[in-house]
């Protein structure tokens, strides 16, 4: 799956695929999933989601990357719906 969300933002460029993804990652998987991958072997990860995945191991917590990630505030529109 994290390849999966690499590949989608892939196209905004290396470095910042890498923070999106990284988001991404830190704002819509759960503490579980995060836990397995960062406990996984990540040879197998692209490039992109490597990076990423090590990003967030280290703590990293990215400011959001894509208006996807950026919640409304209490009668606010124009970010994400998703929540």
């Amino acid at each position: 799956m994290a390849d999966q969300i690499a590949t989608n933002f892939a196209a905004i460029g290396h470095d910042n695929a890498v923070l999106a993804t990284a988001d991404h990652i830190n704002k819509f998987w759960d503490p579980r999933m995060k836990a397995q991958i960062f406990a996984d072997d990540r040879s197998a990860l692209s490039a992109i989601a490597g990076l990423a995945i090590e990003k967030l191991a280290r703590g990293a917590d990215p400011a959001p990357q894509t208006r996807a990630t950026q919640f409304n505030k209490v009668d606010e529109v124009g970010h994400s719906d998703a929540g």
